[in-house]
């Protein structure tokens, strides 16, 4: 199984970090990391995954392309970071899932999130 605690650490190391998980298409857990937070994040992931497939459908009915990230606050001061990575055949399909306190640095975690997708597909597709 890929170690995927490598990729993860700088997100990990961005300032309001909370914890995240990676899912894979049929919606299973592949990472997770919910050290940073007193919340369920395997449930969370799962949930916000089922939603961000519904927006992602509902993106496609009205004749746009797939949603591939989103980006939820909550009145609370919580960021929700959802990513969604496609393989070259499609048959690859990773769901990035991290929750974020909104005075961190939000938009560092975009490029983070993005571009450790991007690493992560690419060495799973290796295998």
């Amino acid at each position: 199984m890929f170690n995927f605690e490598e990729q993860m650490k700088k997100l990990k190391g961005v300032k309001g970090y909370l914890g995240a998980a990676i899912l894979n298409k049929a919606g299973e857990t592949l990472y997770l990391d919910e050290e940073g937070t007193n919340s369920d994040i395997a449930y969370s992931a799962s949930v916000f995954n089922d939603a961000f497939s519904e927006i992602s459908e509902s993106s496609l009915d009205i004749g746009f392309s797939a949603t591939n990230m989103l980006e939820a606050r909550t009145i609370d001061g919580h960021v929700f970071l959802i990513k969604n990575i496609k393989g070259a055949d499609e048959s690859t399909d990773l769901t990035f899932f991290s929750i974020f306190k909104n005075s961190g640095n939000v938009p560092l975690a975009k490029m983070v999130v993005d571009r450790s997708a991007v690493k992560i597909l690419a060495q799973i597709e290796a295998v």
